[in-house]
């Protein structure tokens, strides 16, 4: 058996987010088809993690099985030829059958895009707001994200998981131009709309509507009533995934395998 990872790019606007859904097309379910048209044999890839309706990636990865070699520049390019222009494939690599897209991934990085000044080249991209921000107030309180674990407060409510716990290792708002802004969070996982419910509350703290101090309150409360309105869709992109291993080309693999 072979294991190989796809690392790709999509955007996220005309999808029902990354998990094959019954009720509209997803991109799970594009890579899937253009894989087992490709490969000639009914395919099924596992992706990183899940992102929500229109919700952007620059960087997801996916991992497929499959019982015989295959030259992976051939079907980045074949699946590339196939895939709608919304779906890039960067590049296909053969790793460890250990490795697994979703479990052996060890942070998880994204993006929230915000604007103030009309752009119809970021109207898909990026949230228009129309009020000045504090974004010292709001790093300030983004901070308060390194100091917990349980994000209940920002996780959509009546949702399957087992634990609202993550472990945030950054939360910052970063300027690109004059009147262009994005904050970037990192963390091991993410709960459903956590990011945008986080960056809506964030707002309202620089709006002046919510002190730092109610930031770390809405936070122990655990309760999604208590935080800001989700942000929508269209800003959010999921900007890497970070592996623990490194990637080995799989003949040093076999090699130490043999020198045992």
């Amino acid at each position: 058996m072979h294991r190989y990872f796809i690392h790709f790019s999509y955007d996220g606007t005309g999808y029902h987010g990354w998990q094959i859904q019954p009720n509209g097309i997803s991109v799970q379910e594009v890579l899937q088809q253009a894989l087992s048209v490709v490969l000639r044999r009914e395919m099924t890839v596992t992706g990183a993690g899940r992102t929500d309706t229109g919700v952007h990636a620059r960087r997801m990865t996916a991992h497929f099985d499959i019982d015989d070699a295959t030259d992976c520049t051939q079907l980045t390019y074949k699946l590339n030829r196939l895939l709608p222009r919304d779906v890039a494939v960067e590049n296909i690599e053969e790793v460890a059958p250990d490795l697994h897209a979703r479990f052996s991934a060890r942070r998880r990085t994204y993006h929230y895009y915000i604007h103030f000044a009309k752009n119809p080249f970021k109207e898909r991209y990026s949230c228009e707001l129309h009020f000045p921000l504090d974004f010292n107030r709001m790093n300030e309180a983004a901070r308060l994200l390194l100091q917990t674990n349980d994000f209940a407060a920002f996780c959509k409510s009546h949702t399957d998981v087992k634990t609202t716990f993550c472990n945030v290792t950054e939360a910052v708002w970063i300027r690109q131009t004059a009147d262009e802004w994005y904050f970037r969070i990192s963390a091991d996982r993410f709960l459903r709309n956590m990011v945008r419910a986080v960056v809506g509350t964030l707002i309202d703290v620089g709006r002046g509507r919510l002190s730092t101090d109610d930031f770390r309150a809405i936070i122990e409360t655990k309760r999604r009533t208590a935080a800001g309105e989700s942000m929508p869709a269209k800003g959010l992109f999921l900007e890497e995934i970070e592996y623990e291993h490194v990637f080995r080309p799989l003949k040093t693999i076999k090699e130490k395998e043999t020198d045992r």
